[in-house]
């Protein structure tokens, strides 16, 4: 009660950091929960691919179609086996209309024997034997039909078949890397009976048994590969496995624990949005830095006060009053005022959670359970703040003799406090750290938005599902064209921001030499692809349906015409073997190159690309000008119901699309910018502690100086001086540090800005203005106080 502006600074200093440290921490905590729902997280494995193929490297979270049996006839310590395979998105009628599901998947029928997938209806050993048998979510048949009691009844999918349900399983929990409402028999498919070892389509994961070893397993994967992948491929590349091997390629299966695809695994065709184990170190280091920042703010202040009450102890020990009983009572005060701060934490981090959520994207909740767990820690972290505190004033002041205690020999100034200045900088240099990290970020987002991907993004609308319009798909696109307000049109589900990936084998010579191999990505465009997509052709000609020999033709980018090693790639062909054994093979003839385009994350080197003239009906990209989007809108709408009565028009921006693309970057920035904030929050709280401690300490000497003349600048200067020095040590600590960790961060993007000085100095300046204002408010207040009321006693 007597130093309310200190307790105040201590109380809610320390506060603020403990909810924040709590925040990350339940942010920290969701992004390991993932896949712990299942009882058998531990034996659970998924099996993917990796080739490297003449310089060329994909790696896939997918595998050829006999995997899955093989392994599990292979390997004894496989007890199980399951597959899946995602085909886009689906239209399910419900009454008049049909609506778009994107979570749905094949499956094998033993999926419920691997993952914990509880079922309310239906028996889990039978309910995906039969083709067309498909198993939905409780809240799927809630949607369709207001009850789970649905055994029996159908589901009309894509206007063709009717598919039976089989059964009803509890809605997948949120922390889940595949998130399905419709789980469809893979016995429906033909697809699922392929013996081909060269294609990829299929995620497949293994249930190991108790006690199994999957080094064991991974031993044998290459003996595998070599014995049923190396005789098709044998085929293909036209050379032995082992020749294959020697020059420098690869194709191997690689297993994923189940724990560690959400924030480990980063592959194409990963079946969900995954996390960043990189980002999760990150916030779990800012976490320890503000907690830290948050204590060193709370002992320095309880230091600085508590020489303030060495008379205080004088006088005690004077009455009689035993040492151990000040340490008590120096201990038991702090631990008291770190308990409040705790209690305050708690509340302040329930009120910023939403907001919290909103910038991370999560849907994190405070559950009992989770207090359960976090409530012990909370309180062991109380005692240790508390005591860590108040250890100074309780072992070092209760120490003194009386007698020097009240001759005020203890009453030092700021220069005395060597474990203050220290804590200082380490503050500061946290701080500097972040304020540097969060000027990079920026940098990269902005760098990222700006750069030139070789296509054009703005104004173009993609309608989705385009397929479902069958046979007048192109119709529907002939149509949209010559709506006012539309530049151009493409047919394709093949589009920079689409995430699609697919590669493929496509061979130079009439021999098919395997050195002239080549690893690519194909994808089936239109006439008015390059066009309608602002691409670049710098060499040759664009598809034209003037041209009947276009159906064989192929534009190439200038990646794939590096590997190929064509100087002059105009007119030369290419070879695509259509079955496993190279008997079959499709020639193509090389009509231009287009410009390099980035149609993967800015994370990853631009692969080698091949367009083919082919009809694909996946989606309708429309260039359109900027004057009245929205009754362009409405006009397509209109066109889309004329075509479609029943289905919804499901479109998207093709900039919205890539801004999804780094989504993530984007939250960590602000999450970055907000805690960075809050550190500089923290630190300045301390600061301003501590500058009104030195000003209070330094009250006299700051009289006497006025009466001999000093002015106001003078005092400001003398008494922020020693606090700037401190600030500057910080910068000159932090620099390195904050530049080493972004360059290792920056490193994850083929393309990238380079550290520039002009971040370190923005900081470093940041950091100087920040503390002297900080500082600033305290020395103005000291100088103009009257002398008078400083050395009346004297």
């Amino acid at each position: 009660m007597k130093n309310k502006g200190f307790t105040f600074i201590n109380v809610f200093g320390l506060a603020l950091g403990l909810a924040v440290c709590m925040l990350i921490v339940f942010y920290v905590f969701d992004e390991w929960g993932y896949d712990h729902y299942n009882t058998k997280i531990d034996r659970i494995y998924r099996v993917g691919n990796d080739v490297k193929y003449n310089g060329n490297v994909v790696s896939t979270a997918t595998g050829p179609a006999p995997l899955a049996a093989t392994l599990k006839s292979t390997f004894p310590g496989v007890e199980q086996t399951v597959r899946f395979m995602l085909t886009g998105s689906f239209h399910v009628r419900k009454g008049t209309q049909d609506i778009q599901e994107d979570r749905v998947a094949y499956c094998d029928p033993t999926v419920f024997d691997v993952f914990t997938l509880p079922m309310i209806q239906g028996s889990p050993a039978t309910a995906l034997v039969e083709p067309r048998s498909v198993v939905i979510t409780e809240s799927t048949a809630k949607k369709y039909f207001n009850s789970t009691n649905v055994l029996g009844k159908t589901l009309l999918l894509n206007s063709g078949d009717n598919y039976k349900i089989t059964g009803v399983i509890r809605d997948i929990p949120r922390q889940s890397h595949f998130d399905f409402d419709f789980f469809i028999s893979l016995n429906t498919i033909s697809e699922s009976k392929d013996v081909s070892w060269l294609s990829s389509n299929f995620q497949t994961y293994i249930l190991l048994k108790k006690g199994a070893n999957p080094q064991a397993v991974e031993r044998g994967l290459p003996q595998l590969v070599k014995t049923y992948v190396g005789t098709q491929l044998q085929s293909i590349v036209h050379l032995s496995y082992s020749d294959f091997l020697k020059s420098g390629n690869y194709l191997k299966f690689v297993m994923t624990p189940l724990r560690d695809i959400h924030l480990k695994s980063d592959r194409t065709n990963e079946m969900g949005v995954n996390g960043n184990i990189l980002y999760v170190y990150i916030f779990s280091a800012v976490a320890v830095f503000i907690l830290l920042i948050a204590c060193v703010n709370f002992m320095n202040l309880s230091t600085a006060r508590s020489a303030n009450r060495a008379r205080e102890v004088g006088v005690r020990k004077v009455l009689g009053s035993p040492r151990k009983y000040l340490i008590a009572q120096f201990l038991s005060e702090s631990i008291m005022v770190t308990l409040v701060s705790m209690l305050i934490a708690l509340l302040l981090a329930r009120a910023l959670l939403p907001v919290f959520n909103q910038m991370s994207g999560k849907e994190l909740v405070i559950t009992a359970s989770i207090m359960i767990r976090i409530i012990p820690a909370l309180l062991v972290l109380t005692l240790f703040i508390g005591c860590l505190a108040g250890s100074y004033p309780a072992l070092f002041l209760s120490g003194f003799q009386p007698i020097e205690v009240l001759k005020g020999k203890l009453s030092t100034g700021f220069k005395g406090g060597m474990l203050r200045s220290f804590l200082v900088v380490f503050q500061f240099s946290i701080s500097i750290v972040l304020i540097i990290g969060t000027l990079v970020i920026y940098n990269q987002l902005k760098y990222i938005q700006a750069k030139d991907l070789g296509y054009n993004r703005d104004h173009v609308l993609t309608v989705q599902n385009v397929w479902a319009l069958g046979m007048q798909a192109k119709l529907f696109k002939q149509e949209v064209k010559q709506l006012p307000g539309v530049l151009n049109a493409t047919l394709t589900g093949d589009t920079p921001t689409s995430g699609n990936s697919n590669s493929g084998s496509i061979f130079k010579s009439p021999t098919l030499n395997a050195s002239s191999g080549l690893l690519v990505q194909q994808w089936q465009v239109d006439e008015n692809y390059i066009n309608t997509l602002g691409m670049k052709i710098i060499a040759g000609r664009d598809f034209s349906n003037q041209f009947l020999t276009d159906s064989t033709a192929v534009i190439i980018n200038e990646s794939a015409a590096r590997l190929l090693g064509f100087s002059k790639p105009l007119d030369k062909f290419l070879y695509r073997p259509q079955d496993d054994y190279g008997k079959k093979v499709k020639t193509y003839h090389i009509i231009g190159v287009v410009k390099d385009f980035n149609f993967k994350s800015l994370r990853d080197n631009i692969e080698p690309m091949v367009l083919k003239n082919e009809d694909n009906n996946g989606a309708l990209s429309i260039h359109i000008s900027s004057n009245n989007i929205a009754v362009l809108l409405s006009q397509i709408e209109n066109k889309w119901k004329s075509f479609s009565p029943n289905q919804q028009l499901n479109y998207s921006f093709m900039d919205q699309q890539f801004d999804a693309a780094y989504r993530s970057e984007q939250r960590m920035g602000k999450i970055f910018l907000s805690f960075t904030t809050l550190t500089i929050i923290i630190a300045c709280l301390g600061l301003f502690g501590l500058a009104a401690y030195a000003a209070e300490q330094r009250t006299k000497e700051i009289g006497i100086r006025k009466v001999l003349g000093a002015n106001l600048s003078t005092i400001v200067g003398l008494l922020s001086k020693d606090f700037l020095k401190l600030v500057l040590i910080s910068i000159v600590i932090a620099t390195p540090f904050a530049w080493w960790g972004m360059q290792k961060w920056l490193q994850s993007f083929a393309y990238r800005q380079n550290m520039q000085w002009w971040v370190v100095a923005l900081a470093g300046f940041a950091a100087i203005l920040i503390a002297f204002v900080t500082i600033s408010f305290q020395s103005i207040k000291a100088a103009l106080s009257n002398p008078v009321d400083s050395l009346r006693s004297e």
